[in-house]
């Protein structure tokens, strides 16, 4: 009897890591995270989907802001949308812009609402900036903290 839900790969499918990005463009793991998935612990795959999770939570927090989670939780099971449902309802926004951001006319049936300075925005651009934060928000935590170790370790 299994005593923990396993933590699903959170691969997207635009890997980038094959041509030399230290940061998966598509899901915003390490590459060494990427390489080595497989053979991590239920414990490692944890602590990255945790890290994952909160940058992207912080990220859509700063654009929309969920006003309605059970609504927005209805609406993406409604409409089909792949998503993980044990993680934030931010991480939620993500996975509907990415499926639909060119469809939603009205994010208030979502329970959603952009923020001020966003609220001029189309959704495709919502969706790209989000994106392009999250990547850059793991660059940079790569840069700063797994960076250093991994050139340390290779001298």
């Amino acid at each position: 009897m299994r005593l923990f839900k396993p933590v699903r790969t959170p691969c997207v499918g635009i890997c980038s890591t094959g041509i030399g990005d230290s940061v998966c463009r598509g899901c915003k793991r390490f590459a060494h995270e990427v390489i080595d998935w497989n053979a991590y612990s239920h414990e490692q795959r944890v602590i990255i989907a945790q890290r994952l999770e909160g940058f992207l939570t912080q990220v859509v927090e700063n654009i929309i802001e969920v006003v309605d989670a059970r609504l927005l939780l209805q609406q993406i099971k409604h409409q089909q949308i792949l998503f993980k449902e044990e993680q934030n309802p931010y991480c939620w926004v993500f996975d509907l812009l990415r499926a639909g951001a060119s469809q939603i006319t009205d994010l208030e049936a979502y329970g959603l609402r952009l923020q001020p300075a966003w609220r001029n925005a189309s959704l495709k651009e919502v969706r790209d900036a989000i994106d392009q934060d999250f990547y850059a928000l793991s660059c940079a935590y790569y840069e700063r903290y797994i960076e250093p170790g991994l050139q340390a370790n290779a001298k």
